[in-house]
C-alpha cells in the first residue's frame, strides 16, 4: 500500500513538473536508504544522468514561466510528463518488496500504466489550465503560477516518500483544485459565446 502511494505521489509530481520528482529520486537514491532502486533503474542514481536532468530541470523552470511559451513547453512535455510518472512509479513501486508482496514486481506493467495515466492527467490540467491564467491575468500570473507548480512538484516528491500516507490528502486536494479550475474555464468558455451571440 506505501509502494503505491508513494509511486502515486511521485507520479502526480511528474505531472506538474517532469524532471522534479526524478531529480529527487535519484539524489535520494545516493545519499540515503529512503530510496532503493532495483537493477533495471540504477540508472537513475547515475550521477551523469542526474546532471543532464538538472539541466533539463532549468531550462523547464525558465521556459514555463514565459507566457506563451509555456503554452509551447507543455505540448511537449505531454510526452514528457507522462513517461517520467511511468519511470518514478515503476521504479519505487520497488519498495513493495518491503512489504512482503511481489504482485508489482510480477506485473511492473501496472506501474507504468498508472504513473503515465496519473501524470498524463495531472499535465492535461495544467496543459488546460495555463491559457486561462495567461490570458486572465495579462501574462503576469505566468511566473507565479509555475513557481507555485515546480514548489508543489517538490513538496509532493518529498511527501509522497518520506510521509506516502499523506498523498491521499494531497491528491484530495489537488482534485479539488482541479475542479476549481475547470469550472472557471468551463465560464469562460461560455462567457465567451455568450459575447459572441452563440447558444
Amino acid at each position: 500500500m506505501l509502494a503505491a502511494l508513494t509511486g502515486m505521489g511521485l507520479s502526480t509530481a511528474a505531472g506538474l513538473n517532469a524532471y522534479i520528482p526524478l531529480l529527487v529520486v535519484g539524489v535520494l537514491a545516493n545519499f540515503t536508504d529512503t530510496v532503493k532502486l532495483p537493477d533495471g533503474y540504477s540508472w537513475l542514481s547515475d550521477w551523469g544522468v542526474l546532471a543532464v536532468i538538472a539541466v533539463l530541470l532549468v531550462a523547464e523552470m525558465v521556459l514555463d514561466k514565459v507566457p506563451a511559451v509555456d503554452s509551447v513547453n507543455d505540448a511537449i512535455q505531454t510526452v514528457v510528463r507522462p513517461a517520467s510518472g511511468g519511470v518514478v512509479f515503476s521504479a519505487t513501486s520497488a519498495a513493495a518488496e518491503f512489504e512482503n508482496s511481489t504482485w508489482m514486481t510480477e506485473h511492473p506493467w501496472v506501474g507504468w500504466l498508472l504513473g503515465i495515466g496519473l501524470a498524463l492527467v495531472v499535465h492535461t490540467i495544467k496543459t488546460v489550465a495555463r491559457p486561462v491564467v495567461n490570458v486572465s491575468t495579462a501574462g503576469t500570473g505566468a511566473p507565479v503560477v509555475s513557481a507555485a507548480e515546480d514548489a508543489g512538484a517538490f513538496g509532493m516528491s518529498l511527501i509522497a516518500i518520506f510521509l506516502p500516507v499523506l498523498v491521499i490528502l494531497a491528491l484530495l486536494l489537488l482534485a479539488a483544485l482541479a475542479w476549481w479550475v475547470l469550472r472557471r474555464v468551463r465560464r469562460r468558455r461560455a462567457r465567451r459565446r455568450a459575447a459572441r451571440g452563440h447558444p
